[in-house]
């Protein structure tokens, strides 16, 4: 691709693409006045999948855990709505693995659906929770996040 080349119009991905799944419900609250989930509550739900599943494995403790994970990226594609009532289904990797930043993928799948209807990523840079400056990943932290990649 050249520099004055259009970027590759991003398409949904399969499920194949991810390694751990989180079912979310939507809320009433989710849906906008267009009748369908209003698009920063997809970076809720990459959030709350990425978190819920680090938790889970015992690999984050956020209320005294010493390293905490601040984004300093995110971007979500999307391409088909998903609405209120209705399950969504969020798969989960790990693209990229830094010394101590990680760049999780997240795709959202309608309940049943075969491909995304949204897709996108963020990044985590891991800080000290008192100082804010960057450390190593701890290593059960990295344990989990090999499991994705």
């Amino acid at each position: 691709m050249t520099a004055n080349a259009p970027a590759e119009r991003p398409t949904p991905r399969p499920r194949s693409d991810y390694r751990a799944f989180r079912s979310i419900t939507t809320r009433w609250s989710d849906n906008d006045v267009y009748g369908h989930v209003n698009n920063v509550v997809y970076y809720s739900w990459f959030d709350t999948a990425v978190n819920a599943h680090l938790i889970e494995a015992g690999a984050l403790d956020i209320h005294a855990g010493g390293v905490i994970g601040l984004v300093v990226e995110t971007q979500c594609h999307y391409f088909a709505p998903l609405a209120f009532p209705q399950t969504v289904l969020a798969g989960l990797r790990v693209a990229h693995l830094g010394k101590s930043s990680v760049r999780y993928e997240v795709g959202l799948f309608a309940d049943g659906a075969d491909t995304t209807a949204a897709h996108g990523h963020f990044v985590h840079v891991y800080v000290d929770r008192e100082t804010r400056r960057p450390v190593p990943l701890p290593d059960a932290l990295k344990n989990v996040l090999e499991t994705l990649r």
